[in-house]
């Protein structure tokens, strides 16, 4: 024993030097990124323009460098690697460089660093062993050694070995509100999804705890870094289930050095709506159906309306008719441009008013020639046609004219009106008389309907991102004013890239796109990143996008989606024996095939790092029962505790948790109850949030989470409480890393019989 606790004082005051001297280096490299930072601004906005734009290229790069090194505080360096030819590579979130610009820190998305993930005991490549540093702040606390070739090591190196298996160590750590630092516990099969090539979709199809959502996240670090010319004025886009989620891998992505990465909920991908609330299951089926996309084109069309008979409308005390035939051949004259809604109604606009400038034309002559005929001198009545000696220009300052009258706008907008999205779909479901007229044959349009100031749904965002590519909007005259941006911007392109020539900026590499140089010397580039761009812009065209718990996308949703990414390049992560929404998929093939036809693939996750195997094997009853030919993930640890039912009702609840918390020690509880509980529940332990030792969630808000101890609260319920409620108590069972009680008043579900009985204390 002795001597093992002296080989680990010795590697960890040999790994503490060299942690010591990396933090030392990105300290020097951080301030003197600083101080040049400082020193450019400094120099004020005087000089000539080239030594403006000069200084603000620079003064940008630095701003970008500084950010990125001040994000890898936590965790520099995570892991080392040594060869069969003596050789120590260390590992971390960036590349760092000593004074001889020699390699001293590999990032971990370099080629150079791929051996630390892939190397396995059956295919070592060149590594002979593979050591992970656990550090907390700038310290080094713990090591983990897996030796490849032991042979291959020498006799120093043999007695240095220390530790256990990165992984299981990871796994026995409590949780802390966030998702765990898994960088350096990368798996080969996660290390596969991570480096997949760009191009195309790939489905990451995985049980509980298998790390997708690690897998995922570290793939959008890394195809930022691959293909950075091609994703950094694109972006990546990572969708999740909910706020929480997000909220609990917030910090993942910055700590690996990538903070141009947009994420949303469905519920955020409308800009200018933010939607939490549910639909009940029964609506939720019915706005996710495919079918829901025919219905608000109808509904569009809809209010595309010819009069009952002839267009009356009175101006000036005239009563200016069109003839109801004229109104339908104009109407049909803007549906064939085939251009949104909005759009097709300037076109319309200007017939219609043409229209109604000769129809006043008509009645201002009837009413001449009424006046003639009281005339009593028939030398004085003259023949009149005023319609016929109107020219364009005649007829262009009537439209202009009646346009500027109210009773003309009202009689438009009641045949053609502009419409926004929001509009258009709450007036929509809040007319049974419409959904019953435009719903498509099949479609029950009953649970749609409710009142118009409901407050919006998840499931309403995909209607009105429909609905908005539908009806679009007169853009003329920004496309005026763009077209004299476009060539102002032009010429600043120019003179950027004779800059970046003159200099020798051109040839580094900095700042290599010269319109990016064009926009922050205009002040159009300088405040707004591109996630922020993306975010604020329904029409962004992302490079790639990330979907997580992919199975609950509706296909109306995974409409929405695609129009993000027009190169159909995406990760797609999930499993479909967890889907919960009753709108979610039954399969890969049955959301994805309508828009992909077939091109897309599979990688499949089929190792659970997290969840015991004694607590997978009461949560393999479950899944049995939704699908008897689903296999769950393999276990890759047994256990402390085996999972437990306790007879137990609400006032005996807090009492239970406590004493889940004593027995965890370290660490943190979820109490997952029925919908329907949450807010008694969730009085029992005020304040509780991700970083609190209990928080309350229902199974929906505990996708993607893991606790150290999980307490099921009337699993019955859970199962009772939607057409997929068995998916949603495999989800509860699945989603602790250490104890599993199961808290219910009533019959224990037949699918639970193999838990261990308690009575309550």
């Amino acid at each position: 024993m002795a001597n093992r606790q002296d080989a680990l004082a010795e590697a960890l005051d040999t790994e503490q030097g060299v942690v010591s001297a990396l933090y030392g280096r990105l300290d020097e490299t951080r301030q003197r990124a600083a101080r040049t930072l400082r020193d450019l601004h400094a120099g004020g906005a005087g000089g000539s323009r080239q030594a403006r734009v000069e200084r603000e290229v620079l003064a940008a790069e630095q701003a970008r460098r500084l950010a990125q090194l001040n994000a890898v505080e936590r965790g520099l360096c995570f892991g080392r690697i040594d060869d069969r030819a003596g050789r120590a590579t260390y590992v971390g979130r960036i590349g760092l460089r000593d004074e001889e610009h020699e390699s001293v820190l590999i990032d971990w998305r370099a080629p150079a660093a791929r051996p630390f993930y892939v190397a396995t005991a059956t295919d070592p490549g060149a590594v002979v062993r593979r050591r992970h540093l656990h550090t907390r702040e700038r310290t080094v606390v713990g090591l983990d050694d897996e030796v490849f070739d032991l042979e291959g090591m020498s006799d120093g190196d043999r007695r240095s070995l220390v530790g256990e298996a990165a992984l299981l160590a990871a796994l026995r750590r409590g949780r802390t509100g966030r998702m765990g630092d898994v960088v350096a516990t990368i798996q080969t099969e996660q290390d596969r999804v991570i480096r997949a090539s760009l191009q195309g979709a790939l489905v990451v199809q995985g049980g509980p705890g298998t790390g997708k959502t690690v897998a995922a996240l570290h793939r959008a670090a890394y195809l930022l870094y691959t293909h950075r010319d091609t994703l950094e004025r694109r972006g990546v886009l990572v969708v999740g289930p909910n706020a929480m989620f997000l909220r609990y891998i917030g910090q993942v992505l910055p700590a690996l050095g990538e903070t141009q990465v947009v994420m949303a909920t469905l519920g955020e991908l409308f800009p200018g709506v933010v939607a939490t609330a549910a639909d009940p299951p029964r609506t939720a089926m019915v706005k996710g159906d495919a079918r829901m996309a025919e219905l608000v084109a109808a509904a569009v069309r809809e209010r595309q309306r010819v009069p009952g008979g002839d267009l009356e409308v009175v101006s000036d005390g005239l009563t200016l008719r069109v003839p109801g035939e004229v109104c339908e051949r104009l109407r049909e004259r803007a549906r064939a441009v085939r251009l949104p809604h909005n759009m097709a109604r300037k076109l319309y606009v200007t017939e219609l008013l043409k229209e109604l400038a000769l129809a006043e034309a008509r009645a201002l002559e009837a009413a001449l020639r009424l006046a003639e005929m009281e005339l009593e001198d028939p030398e004085l009545r003259e023949p009149l046609d005023l319609e016929d000696e109107l020219d364009e220009v005649d007829v262009a300052l009537a439209s202009q004219r009646l346009w500027a009258e109210p009773a003309v706008r009202r009689a438009v907008d009641g045949l053609w009106p502009e419409l926004t999205p929001q509009r258009l779909v709450s007036e929509l479901l809040a007319s049974p008389r419409t959904l019953k007229a435009v719903a498509p044959a099949g479609l029950d349009w009953r649970p749609l309907v409710r009142a118009r100031d409901a407050e919006w749904t998840v499931g309403d965002v995909p209607l009105l991102d429909g609905a908005a590519a539908l009806l679009g909007h007169d853009d003329s005259a920004e496309r005026t004013a763009g077209r004299l941006a476009e060539r102002e911007r032009r010429e600043r392109e120019l003179y950027a890239y004779e800059v970046l020539a003159t200099t020798g900026l051109l040839e580094e590499g900095v700042f290599k796109e010269a319109g990016m140089l064009a926009e922050r010397h205009d002040g159009g580039g300088d405040d707004l990143t591109t996630a922020d761009r993306a975010a604020a812009d329904r029409t962004w065209a992302y490079g790639h996008v990330i979907v997580d718990e992919a199975q609950e996308l509706s296909a109306m949703a995974w409409r929405l989606v695609m129009r993000r990414v027009p190169a159909k390049s995406l990760t797609v992560v999930g499993d479909i024996a967890q889907t919960g929404s009753a709108a979610g998929a039954r399969s890969w093939g049955e959301v994805l095939d309508p828009h992909l036809r077939g091109r897309w693939r599979v990688e499949r996750l089929e190792v659970n790092y997290r969840t015991p195997a004694q607590i997978m094997r009461v949560a393999a009853g479950v899944l049995r029962a939704i699908d008897p030919g689903l296999t769950p993930p393999e276990s890759v640890r047994e256990g402390d505790a085996p999972p437990r039912a306790v007879r137990c009702g609400l006032a005996e609840l807090p009492a239970l948790v406590a004493e889940e918390l004593a027995a965890i020690g370290e660490g943190r509880a979820g109490v997952l109850v029925p919908d329907g509980l949450r807010g008694r529940a969730g009085e029992l332990f005020p304040g509780g949030d991700l970083d609190a030792p209990v928080v309350v969630l229902t199974v929906t808000e505990a996708k993607g989470l893991e606790f150290d101890a999980v307490v099921v609260v009337d699993p019955a319920g859970i199962a009772a409480q939607s057409p997929m409620g068995l998916r949603d108590l495999y989800v509860a069972m699945t989603r602790a890393t250490r104890r599993l009680t199961v808290a219910h008043e009533g019959d224990l579900p037949e699918v639970l019989s193999a838990l261990t009985y308690e009575s309550t204390k």
